[in-house]
């Protein structure tokens, strides 16, 4: 560790600059030459003995593949952005080089043999999405309808869908993905748009942001994406649900993270890596530690692979040359995951140009990998100087105009003919939306939506009523993309056996009511009857939906899931998204209950949440009754609600953006705050700050909230993300709680270096700590704090922000910039800190 100077801190990774150059052009490390697609297939180390990889393309077939797609006969598109670091400087970027081809296999034996380009003169393109009789691609900024009009794979239109699709335009940080959903909606990573074609237009609906390279589903429709330093999160809930709420920011659900393992196991070292020159990034061998471009995520749906692996989600790390893949755990409506292998990954390479950027499903149920088998993958922007130096020195950037496309099967498995899905009758379309590969499956859908036909609905309720959950699924998401709106096949598959079907059912039939307002009572007694003994999946879709149908019904659900699942952060988002501008009736239904009078640090959170969202809502007769009831001297409301009743307040976002609420007069609650307790006392004077009455001076024109100057957003969100995340261990006062977490309030980790909070936030700390001149150890505690290395940067700055300025702690705020800044030169921790590493870390303020 470094010790007492904080300018060698910063400084150490330009000195090693030098020294990490030396040692990637040593003589030990010569420069590799590329492999013929022959020679890399023996460089490959598959962890399953019973698979095999097989080649499918390489150039000059293909060159520079990004991503593939299948279409309905069996033929292979693939994006390929030749315009991508041609050399070490991006020279010609903007140049209209990239396009999309289709393979051809033309004999049946796995491996294209010709190609036809459908699309050219693109800029950097990225994704596509095969829709009828044509694609949509994303370009470096616009998203395009090509379509081919006269069957021979040429485009013959471009119609522009999307002038914004890209964003920024940069190929790591701009929208890609085009993945379509079970919901027949189209998702992108690094986006918050999705699109949908209606009545032959497209349609472009806001959705909550995703990912940054690679988006997937698993078959009940979940979407799952990742970012380069988190390799895996995922919804819990369907998309836009939570965010109904425009009094409520949702913070949980999703960009769920299902997993903190970061630590990765190459078989090769890594030199050229953007931020090599980092302490700790490399082991003594000089591999890479943990993911630093995790991308190209695939749920696998198929059946050219044993049985035990559908389901599991594999991640691509290109950096490393490897493949990660992850066994899913459910547990009721929460999910993990876990590396399929302890110390090893599933398939890793010592090619150092293997580059595994996506992953897709095909025909035969088999796992293909898109391998851009390219030196420079690093975009120019963001290149340093160190890996500069290592990819000249190692001649990464040359050759070009590379790739590789691979497939990954059981080696008992035959490739067998593919069916030209295309020239299959409706009816045979149908029989498919049961099929075992999910390829086939969702091909299947896909047509069916595009023919709108109404003639096979009988087919589709028959298969709605199979024992076949797959196909009941699809079947249910089929009769939503046909817009077809008669309820009973709903209705009826709201009694299926397969918790996932049932929950898909009432999602749909939810939104019929407005049409077919006699359903209410059908579906409120099946909420009522079934509540208490349906799958938690089921449970917290009734929760979401009983919303549309009464008051009663929903506080009725939302208390009882409350009580069940009280200790999960989701648990209260779900129950929030429902309640827009009837959190004051909820607040007043739950405090009527006489269990609801005792202390329960949940129910605490709760009423914290329900009364920031009430003072959202900006309703001055809301607000007034809360003031009422904090202003009770009776018992019927205890003190402990009365904080909780203030806290709410005062974090919330309206309050910091400085709303004003005007009163008769001087309430009774602000007459005796001098003489308050510590925290009493300075929530009041937040407290007091939002209302104005006769005689009261002039306010401020700005509320800093903290003796220190804090962005009032910051502050508020920082609020809502600790008590979701944080108050079950530390309390909701930061006055920590016996065998689980030492206090924040007053706590010399919390006020003191910036940086170093930011470690124990970003990497989790353990063993004992000493915090306001007492020591706390297991069993007073818990043996770790976990991290928080799945949430972004700002989310880490809010908390840390509001800990800082909070319970009577007063420090400088810290920016998401300092938090990106820790998580960059720890590249390669991977195991929480222990306070005593972390003392030696001392900076000299001076220098």
């Amino acid at each position: 560790m470094i010790k007492n100077n904080k300018i060698l801190y910063f400084l150490f990774p330009v000195l090693l600059i030098i020294g990490f150059t030396l040692f990637s052009c040593s003589d030990e490390m010569e420069p590799e030459p590329p492999l013929s697609p022959i020679e890399a297939l023996k460089k490959f180390q598959l962890a399953d003995a019973e698979l095999e990889m097989e080649l499918v393309a390489s150039e000059p077939l293909i060159q520079d593949p990004v991503a593939i797609s299948f279409d309905e006969g069996g033929r292979l598109w693939v994006v390929e952005m030749l315009g991508f670091m041609r050399d070490i400087d991006g020279t010609g970027e903007a140049d209209k080089v990239g396009r999309i081809s289709v393979l051809f296999d033309d004999d049946g034996d796995g491996k294209m043999d010709r190609s036809i380009v459908f699309l050219d003169s693109l800029v950097l393109p990225r994704a596509i999405a095969i829709v009828d009789k044509g694609i949509l691609v994303a370009e470096n900024i616009p998203l395009w309808f090509a379509e081919d009009t006269d069957g021979d794979f040429v485009a013959d239109t471009k119609i522009l869908i999307d002038p914004e699709y890209g964003g920024l335009g940069l190929p790591e940080h701009s929208a890609n993905g085009l993945l379509r959903g079970l919901d027949n909606w189209y998702y992108n990573a690094k986006s918050k748009w999705r699109y949908r074609k209606k009545d032959k237009e497209w349609i472009k609906e806001e959705t909550e942001a995703r990912g940054q390279w690679g988006i997937t589903h698993d078959n009940a429709g979940r979407l799952f994406y990742n970012y380069n330093w988190s390799q895996l999160h995922g919804d819990l809930v369907p998309p836009n649900l939570l965010k109904r709420n425009k009094n409520h920011t949702p913070f949980s659900g999703i960009d769920h993270g299902l997993t903190l393992e970061r630590r990765i196991f190459p078989i090769r070292s890594s030199p050229a890596v953007n931020r090599g020159y980092i302490p700790g990034t490399f082991d003594e061998e000089g591999k890479l530690l943990e993911f630093t471009s995790a991308c190209g995520p695939l749920v696998y749906r198929g059946n050219g692979l044993p049985q035990n692996y559908d389901g599991d989600i594999f991640v691509c790390e290109p950096t490393s040359n490897l493949i990660r893949q992850n066994k899913i755990t459910e547990d009721g409506f929460m999910l993990s995951a876990k590396s399929a292998y302890p110390n090893k990954e599933f398939l890793a390479s010592t090619d150092e140009r293997f580059r595994p950027i996506s992953l897709a499903s095909g025909p035969d149920g088999a796992l293909y990998v898109v391998d851009m088998y390219k030196g420079i993958i690093q975009h120019a922007p963001y290149m340093t100087p160190y890996l500069r130096e290592v990819t000249l020195a190692r001649k990464l950037d040359t050759p070009i105009h590379m790739g590789r496309i691979w497939r990954i099967k059981s080696k008992n498995s035959s490739i067998s003919k593919t069916t030209d899905l295309s020239k299959l009758r409706p009816y045979e379309l149908v029989e498919l939306l049961g099929h075992p590969n999910g390829w086939t499956r969702d091909i299947a859908q896909r047509l069916l939506v595009e023919q709108n036909n109404l003639d096979i609905v009988p087919n589709l309720v028959k298969m709605i009523t199979s024992e076949n959950p797959l196909g009941q699924l699809h079947a249910l998401w089929t009769l939503e993309g046909l817009s077809y709106t008669e309820t009973q096949p709903y209705l009826v598959a709201l009694k299926a056996k397969d918790p996932k079907v049932a929950q898909t059912a009432l999602r749909l039939v939810i939104t019929l009511l407005s049409e077919h307002p006699n359903i209410r009572e059908n579906i409120s007694t099946f909420i009522e009857e079934n509540f208490e003994n349906v799958h938690p999946l089921l449970q917290m879709q009734m929760v979401l939906s009983s919303s549309e149908i009464s008051s009663d019904l929903s506080f009725a659900c939302s208390k009882k899931f409350l009580e069940v699942y009280a200790d999960l952060p989701l648990s209260r988002d779900v129950v929030m998204s429902g309640l827009e501008n009837r959190e004051g009736e909820m607040l007043r239904f739950l405090l009527a209950q006489e269990e609801w009078q005792d202390y329960d640090q949940n129910r605490e959170i709760v009423i914290e949440l329900l009364t920031s969202a009430i003072t959202n809502s900006a309703s001055p007769s809301e607000i007034k009754h809360l003031l009422t009831r904090i202003e009770n001297n009776k018992k019927t409301t205890p003190s402990w609600i009365k904080l909780a009743l203030i806290n709410g307040m005062v974090s919330s976002k309206a309050a910091n953006d400085g709303l004003e609420i005007v009163l008769d007069h001087q309430p009774r609650l602000f007459l005796n705050a001098a003489s308050s307790d510590e925290n009493l006392k300075l929530v009041l004077t937040k407290l007091e700050y939002m209302f104005t009455w006769k005689g009261k001076p002039k306010r401020p024109s700005k509320d800093t909230n903290t003796l220190i100057k804090i962005d009032p957003t910051v502050f508020a969100a920082g609020r809502q993300q600790y008590i979701n995340l944080c108050a079950s261990c530390h309390g909701t006062q930061g006055e920590g709680l016996t065998r689980f977490a030492p206090p924040l309030k007053h706590s010399e980790w919390v006020t003191g270096e910036p940086y170093k909070l930011g470690m124990i936030l970003l990497h989790g700390i353990e063993g004992p700590i000493k915090v306001n001149g007492k020591m706390y150890d297991i069993p007073d505690i818990l043996p770790n704090m976990p991290s928080f290395s799945t949430l972004q940067d700002k989310d880490i700055a809010a908390i840390a922000t509001y800990i800082r300025n909070s319970w009577g702690n007063a420090a400088s705020p810290i920016p998401s910039r300092v938090i990106s800044g820790v998580r960059v030169r720890n590249q390669g921790k991977v195991t929480p800190w222990y306070a005593a590493e972390l003392d030696t870390l001392i900076f000299d303020a001076t220098q």
